[in-house]
């Protein structure tokens, strides 16, 4: 059963949204896009770079899918990616020139980042600079790192903007487009198949709610014999 629709391409008034199956595959991420659209997007990307434990890759794969699909807008997905990336590292890069080393070392203990491999992260940073904080935003683990590590390390800030800005430009394409091809390969052949399965799901589930009303009603006959 569809969470909703996502329709947030321009329409003529009283025209109908496109609705896609492709949602119920990614339930918590499908309602999010469904409620939120672009705005979604913009949010969880943020957060993701932040150090938020959000499903950043697997929002714009799905937003890449959805734009195949004509629900979402490509070039706004891409733009909103990028610019969402950007100011995700950028806040975390001015996290880490504000407060330190000493504040990073204690929010890594709440995302299982143990102190050798934070030091192997800053180590990192500290030798290659704004190539550090490029090649730290293809890494999940890393992505989030860079930006407070290179501000605390004292990475200048046109470097640092430097590596955050081309790999925001190279990594949300990326992402988004695989996406946009397996909507363009499959989406037909995931759609069908989203459906069978819910048919399937419906189907157990009656089966089930018979099976539960069959015995609660045997017991009763038991229990009045």
């Amino acid at each position: 059963m569809p969470l909703g629709p996502v329709s947030t391409v321009p329409k003529g008034r009283g025209a109908a949204p496109d609705v896609y199956t492709l949602e119920e595959m990614t339930p918590d991420v499908a309602e999010l896009l469904a409620h939120w659209g672009y705005a979604a997007i913009f949010a969880a990307v943020i957060l993701g770079n932040v150090g938020f434990p959000v499903p950043e890759e697997t929002i714009l794969v799905l937003a890449g899918y959805l734009a195949q699909r004509g629900t979402l807008r490509l070039d706004l997905v891409l733009g909103i990616g990028v610019v969402s990336a950007v100011v995700g590292d950028g806040i975390g890069y001015w996290l880490g020139r504000h407060y330190g080393r000493r504040a990073i070392e204690r929010y890594g203990r709440w995302v299982y980042m143990t102190p050798s491999r934070l030091e192997k992260v800053s180590r990192f940073v500290t030798r290659y600079g704004a190539w550090a904080v490029f090649c730290a935003r293809f890494v999940a683990g890393l992505r989030f790192l860079a930006g407070p590590l290179a501000g605390a390390t004292g990475l200048r800030p046109l470097a640092f903007a430097t590596g955050n800005i081309l790999g925001a430009l190279l990594f949300v394409p990326v992402v988004v487009g695989m996406g946009y091809v397996l909507g363009r390969a499959f989406g037909d052949d995931i759609e069908r198949l989203v459906d069978r399965v819910e048919h399937l799901a419906l189907g157990v589930a009656v089966v089930l709610t018979l099976s539960v009303v069959i015995v609660r009603l045997l017991r009763a006959r038991r229990a009045a014999d």
